[in-house]
């Protein structure tokens, strides 16, 4: 058999994964996720606002214009009901767009219209279909007020409904890690960095080279009908980068108020250059074995990247988690600097480790980039 076709087959056999952002705050994220150069995935954006749509790094032919007969092109207005009634406008195109997916990350802010009311819709037409559901959501700012609370509290409890596995990040947890010069933009860039580790340690354990490679079973069986989740992602390097890499992963200060200690499923993937022991990989894996239930079904994988020659990376996902009790963090608390917020909730931030909190795991926020949107439009509906 030609070469060309060996390759054409491989490609066709690998599991398919789709990121879909839906409304502003969704499309800003999948943009990111372009600028970093993830690969393995396909994306696809769907939104009301048609001006925004013009705007997006994702190919127009995956640019999906929810409920054009519905909102004109204008946006839903902050309403979830138009949004809701947009998606299911266009739900044949959205499905179309995603048939023959295994597994679709779903990525929205709840509060606004078109995120709130099309998420669950997208989610719900996804689950029918038999791909495995992902939701990563954004909560409003405390400023954004009680109105826009109870909408985005509303439609994170009907996501849930329908997606196999959920991760929340309220962005008041943003100022646990932001200071007086952290950028309106790079504060973002900072939650959009949960889905870019999540997505990035789910296809490197199946695309990288690596000793242990897992196939979408593997990734099926820990995430699928499991509710609540956390992800995270650290990367570090020195004499103990196995435990500062492991601890920076399971410390994520921007997720929903959550432990890891009932977790009924986790994905461990390692990762480092080929300088990397057996001795590291068994560190990492049993530090992060011991936050877990003893009964908790753990998937481990470890794959090399040459470029991290020095350096170790682990992410985890770990699903079917149960809440912290309230006021275990506190969200008003605003540090004077991003080390004391890391402090405060014992995050390991050795000088010689970086977690993806600070580094934003590929994303240069030094690089000049010319806006697209205005600070309401990212985060509106």
């Amino acid at each position: 058999m030609p070469k060309t076709n060996l390759v054409q087959d491989e490609l066709e056999l690998r599991p398919r994964i789709s990121v879909i952002g839906v409304g502003g705050a969704g499309g800003n994220a999948v943009n990111n996720m372009i600028r970093a150069k993830l690969e393995g995935v396909e994306f696809l954006i769907a939104n009301t606002d048609a001006q925004a749509l013009t705007q997006s790094l994702v190919p127009k032919e995956r640019r999906i214009q929810l409920g054009l007969s519905v909102t004109q092109g204008l946006g839903a207005g902050s309403k979830p009901d138009v949004g809701r009634a947009s998606a299911e406008e266009s739900i044949e195109e959205i499905l179309d767009l995603i048939k023959g997916s295994n597994m679709l990350f779903i990525t929205a802010g709840m509060g606004g219209g078109t995120g709130s009311g099309a998420a669950p819709v997208i989610a719900r037409a996804a689950r029918e279909m038999g791909i495995l559901t992902v939701g990563v959501v954004t909560k409003p700012f405390n400023f954004e007020g009680a109105h826009r609370s109870r909408t985005a509290e509303g439609a994170t409890d009907e996501l849930q409904q329908y997606v196999d596995t959920l991760i929340i990040i309220p962005n008041q947890n943003l100022f646990r890690l932001a200071n007086e010069r952290t950028t309106f933009a790079d504060a973002f860039k900072m939650a959009d960095d949960v889905l870019y580790s999540g997505v990035r340690g789910v296809t490197d354990l199946m695309i990288m080279p690596g000793l242990i490679n897992l196939d979408f079973a593997d990734i099926r069986a820990v995430m699928a009908e499991m509710g609540k989740a956390m992800m995270g992602t650290g990367e570090a390097e020195g004499e103990r980068r196995a435990l500062d890499a492991a601890e920076a992963a399971i410390s994520n200060p921007l997720l929903d108020d959550v432990s890891m200690k009932g977790a009924r499923g986790v994905l461990i993937n390692i990762t480092g250059g080929y300088d990397m022991t057996l001795y590291e990989v068994d560190e990492a894996a049993n530090r992060i074995r011991e936050d877990v239930d003893s009964d908790a079904n753990i998937i481990f994988g470890s794959t090399f990247d040459e470029r991290l020659n020095g350096r170790m990376r682990v992410s985890v996902v770990a699903t079917g988690i149960g809440a912290v009790p309230a006021g275990a963090y506190s969200n008003q608390q605003r540090p004077a600097v991003a080390a004391q917020a890391s402090d405060a909730i014992g995050i390991a931030r050795p000088v010689t480790s970086n977690n993806m909190f600070s580094t934003f795991s590929g994303f240069n926020s030094s690089a000049t980039q010319t806006p697209t949107t205005t600070i309401a439009e990212t985060i509106r509906d």
